[in-house]
C-alpha cells in the first residue's frame, strides 16, 4: 500500500499521473492545492474516477512558495513518515511568463518542495525537471551531464536548470530526476489543455491550408531539433521507472528517440492538416549572419516594429519563439531505454499520432474557437446605418443589423418606400427592434449634412456605416458621346455621396476610436468590364480613397472594408432584361456579405472570379483586353442605353449563353 505527494496535480500531466498512481491497488494521494483553488476538488475528483468523500485522494492545502510548501504543522506531523514517494511537477512551463513570476515557481517553489521533503522523511523525492534544463546545449546531452549546459540566459532555461540543482545540492531524501521533451496531447485521443511549443506552428500551417490547395508546393521554415513526446507517454515511464527499486541520483531523459528537426514537424504537422506540403525549406540559421546591430536597427523602426507586432499576435506567437528555432541539442535516453524495456513502455512515432494532435487543436484549442463571429456579437446595442436602406442589398442588410439587435438606421430619398420599409424591417426582426428611417438625398450637399447632424444629434454618431447607396448605368462608351451627364451623376452619388457621409461620420468614430466603414464596390472594378465605364469608375474612385483613408486612420480604431460585390437581383438592374436569365446573387446573400464584413472587417472581400479577373489584368493584360472584348461584342446595349422601346427580347448566340452561366455575377 503506497502513499504519495503530488504536487502540480491539478496541472495538465500531473493530473494524468495522480490518475494512474491511484490506479495502483490500495494506494493513497496526497496532493498540494491552494486555498483558493478548493472548488477545483469536485472536477478533480470526478477525473480520478473518485467519489466526493473518497479518503484515496486527500488535498494537502499549501502554496508552493511558502515554506515547506506553505503546509501546515499539523499536516506535517501528519504525513511524517508516511509518504513514500514525492512527485514534484508544479512549474511554470509558459514562454510567454515573465522571469520573476518562472523563479518564484521553478526556482523558490523546488526549493520549498525539498524542505518539505525532509521535515516529512519522504521516501523518494521525484522532480520532474525539462529538457530546457540543458540550455542551448552544442551536440548530445546524455542524462549523465548536468554542469554542462550552456546558454542559459533565457529565464526558462535558466530556472529549470537552478531548480534541478537544488534537487542534486540540496535535497538529502534519495532522488530521482526527468528530463521530459516538449509535452503534447495524448496520442491516442490527442488531449490538449493549452498552445504551446510545437502547437505555436499550427495556426500559421492552418491559414497556409486557408489560403492554397493541398496540393500546391509551398516554402517552409527549417532549423534546429525539436524533441516532442505525448502526455500518456510522459505518465507511462513516470510511474513504471519510479516504481523501480533505484539508488538515488539517476536521471532519465523522457524523450523521441528519433528527434526531428523544425522542418520535419512543419511538414508532419501540415500533412495531419491537409495543408500545402512543404517541398522548399529556407534554413533559420540564415538569421545569424544578420549583424544584431542590423536587426536591433530595424526593431527601432515605427513600420517594422508595429508590421511584427502584429504578425505575431495575429499568429499568437510568443516574442521568443525565434529564439527556439535554432534548437541545438540532442538528447541521449539510454538509460530511459533500459529501465522501460520489457514493459511495453515507447514514444510513439510522430507521424502516427500528429493528425490525433492536429484534430484537438482545431476542434478545442483554436484562439478563434473562442472569438464571437456572430453579427449578433458584432453588431448588438450598437448604431448602424445603411445608406440606400429601402430597398435590394440595403433593406436585406438591414434586416439583418436588426434582426442582430442593432439599432438600425435607414436613409434613401423615398419617404413613402422608407416607411415601408421600416415596417418589413420591423416584421422580420420584431416589434421591439429599434430602427429609424432618414429620408435624404446623399447626392446633395445641404440634404446629406442634414441627415449627419440628426444622427449625432439622436445617436452620438455611428457604430458601423454601410455605403450602400449607388447608382448603375450599362451602356456602351459609344453610346455616350453625348450623355455626359451620365457621368457626372453616376460620380455624384457613388463617389461624392459616400464620401459626404463618411467624412461626415469620421470625426465621430475618430474621437469615439472605433468604427467600421463598408463600402459596397464592385467586381466591376477587378475585372473592368465593359459597358460600365460610368460605373465601374466612379466605384474605382471610391475603392482608392478608401485605400488613402485605411492607411490614415489605421491607428485611430476605425477600420474599412471594401466589398466588390457581384451582380445581385436589385431593382437597379431590373431594366436590363438580358439580367433576367443571367446567374446572379439574392439580396439576402450579398447581405451575408455585408454581415461578414462587419463580423470579421476584413480589408476586402471578393469573389474568387473577381480575383481571377484582377490577376489577369496584372500578369496578362493583353489577353484580358481580348476576353472582356469578345464578351463585350456578344452582349447587346439594353433597350434603354439604344433608346428604343423597352420589352424587345435580346437575342443571345449560344457562346454567350454559355460565358453568362461560367461567370455568375460578372457585368456583361
Amino acid at each position: 500500500m503506497q502513499q504519495y505527494f503530488v504536487t502540480g496535480a491539478t496541472g495538465f500531466i500531473g493530473k494524468r499521473l495522480v490518475k494512474k498512481l491511484l490506479a495502483r491497488r490500495g494506494s493513497t494521494v496526497h496532493f498540494l492545492l491552494r486555498e483558493e483553488s478548493r472548488d477545483k476538488l469536485p472536477e478533480l475528483l470526478a477525473f480520478w474516477g473518485l467519489a466526493k468523500n473518497s479518503t484515496r485522494a486527500l488535498p494537502v492545502f499549501g502554496d508552493l512558495t511558502g515554506k515547506k510548501l506553505g503546509v501546515a504543522a499539523e499536516d506535517l506531523k501528519r504525513l511524517k513518515g508516511q509518504i513514500d514517494h514525492v512527485f514534484h511537477l508544479a512549474a511554470v512551463y509558459d514562454l510567454k511568463a515573465d522571469e520573476a513570476s518562472q523563479v518564484a515557481v521553478n526556482v523558490d517553489g523546488t526549493r520549498s518542495l525539498v524542505e518539505f521533503a525532509q521535515a516529512i522523511e519522504a521516501g523518494h523525492v521525484h522532480h520532474v525537471s525539462s529538457i530546457a534544463a540543458a540550455g542551448l546545449y552544442e551536440g548530445v546531452f546524455r542524462e549523465d551531464m548536468f554542469d554542462e549546459a550552456e546558454g542559459l540566459d533565457h529565464p526558462y532555461f535558466m530556472t529549470k536548470h537552478e531548480s534541478e540543482k537544488i534537487v542534486r545540492k540540496e535535497c538529502k531524501r534519495p532522488w530521482t530526476v526527468y528530463r521530459p521533451a516538449m509535452v503534447v496531447g495524448d496520442s491516442s485521443t490527442g488531449e490538449m489543455d493549452k498552445v504551446d511549443g510545437p502547437y505555436y506552428f499550427f495556426k500559421p500551417i492552418q491559414r497556409l491550408r486557408q489560403i492554397l490547395p493541398p496540393w500546391m508546393p509551398s516554402i517552409g521554415l527549417e532549423g534546429g531539433r525539436v524533441n516532442i513526446v505525448p502526455v500518456d507517454f510522459v505518465v507511462n515511464a513516470l510511474d513504471h521507472i519510479a516504481h523501480r527499486e533505484r539508488k538515488s541520483g539517476a536521471c532519465f531523459h523522457l524523450v523521441d528517440p528519433v528527434g526531428y528537426r523544425v522542418g520535419d514537424v512543419l511538414d508532419i504537422f501540415s500533412k495531419a492538416a491537409h495543408a500545402p506540403k512543404m517541398n522548399l525549406f529556407i534554413n533559420a540559421a540564415l538569421l545569424g549572419f544578420i549583424p544584431k546591430s542590423v536587426k536591433k536597427g530595424l526593431m527601432a523602426l515605427a513600420p517594422v516594429r508595429r508590421i511584427r507586432n502584429a504578425v505575431m499576435k495575429d499568429l499568437g506567437l510568443p516574442d521568443d519563439m525565434f529564439t527556439f528555432i535554432n534548437y541545438p541539442t540532442r538528447f541521449d535516453c539510454r538509460e530511459t531505454e533500459a529501465a522501460l524495456k520489457g514493459s511495453g513502455i515507447a514514444c510513439p512515432n510522430l507521424h502516427d499520432y500528429a493528425w490525433r494532435l492536429w484534430d484537438y487543436w482545431e476542434r478545442h484549442l483554436d484562439p478563434d474557437l473562442s472569438i464571437d463571429r456572430s453579427l449578433r456579437g458584432a453588431t448588438a446595442g450598437k448604431v448602424v446605418l445603411v445608406t440606400g436602406g429601402s430597398s435590394g442589398i440595403g433593406l436585406a442588410a438591414a434586416k439583418k443589423f436588426a434582426e442582430a439587435g442593432a439599432i438600425t438606421l435607414i436613409c434613401a430619398r423615398d419617404e413613402i418606400k422608407l416607411a415601408e420599409a421600416v415596417k418589413e424591417i420591423r416584421e422580420a426582426a420584431g416589434a421591439q427592434a429599434q430602427v429609424h428611417a432618414f429620408s435624404a438625398d446623399i447626392a446633395n450637399e445641404e440634404s446629406c449634412a442634414a441627415m449627419i447632424a440628426a444622427i449625432s444629434e439622436q445617436f452620438g454618431g455611428v457604430d458601423f456605416l454601410i455605403n450602400n447607396a449607388g447608382r448603375s448605368i450599362r451602356r456602351a462608351i459609344e453610346s455616350s458621346y453625348d450623355r455626359f451627364h451620365d457621368f457626372e451623376r453616376t460620380m455624384q452619388l457613388n463617389y461624392f455621396g459616400c464620401l459626404r457621409v463618411t467624412m461626415g461620420l469620421l470625426p465621430g468614430m475618430v474621437a469615439k476610436k472605433k468604427g467600421h466603414v463598408v463600402n459596397i464596390s464592385s467586381i466591376g472594378v477587378l475585372t473592368n468590364a465593359p459597358r460600365f465605364s460610368a460605373y465601374v469608375a466612379s466605384k474605382a474612385a471610391l475603392d482608392a480613397w478608401t485605400r488613402c483613408a485605411s492607411s490614415e486612420y489605421a491607428d485611430l480604431g476605425v477600420t474599412f472594408t471594401t466589398i466588390n460585390m457581384p451582380l445581385v437581383r436589385t431593382p437597379m438592374i431590373a431594366p436590363t432584361q438580358i439580367y433576367k436569365n443571367v446567374p446572379t446573387l439574392a439580396p439576402e446573400e450579398a447581405a451575408d456579405m455585408v454581415a461578414q464584413a462587419c463580423i470579421a472587417k476584413p480589408v476586402r472581400i471578393a469573389t474568387r472570379l473577381g480575383i481571377t479577373g484582377e490577376l489577369m489584368h496584372a500578369l496578362v493584360p493583353r489577353v484580358a483586353q481580348i476576353v472582356m472584348n469578345t464578351s463585350f461584342r456578344m452582349f447587346p446595349d439594353s433597350d434603354a442605353a439604344k433608346g428604343a422601346k423597352p420589352g424587345s427580347k435580346p437575342q443571345l448566340s449560344a457562346e454567350a449563353i454559355a460565358l453568362q452561366q461560367m461567370m455568375k455575377g460578372i457585368h456583361f
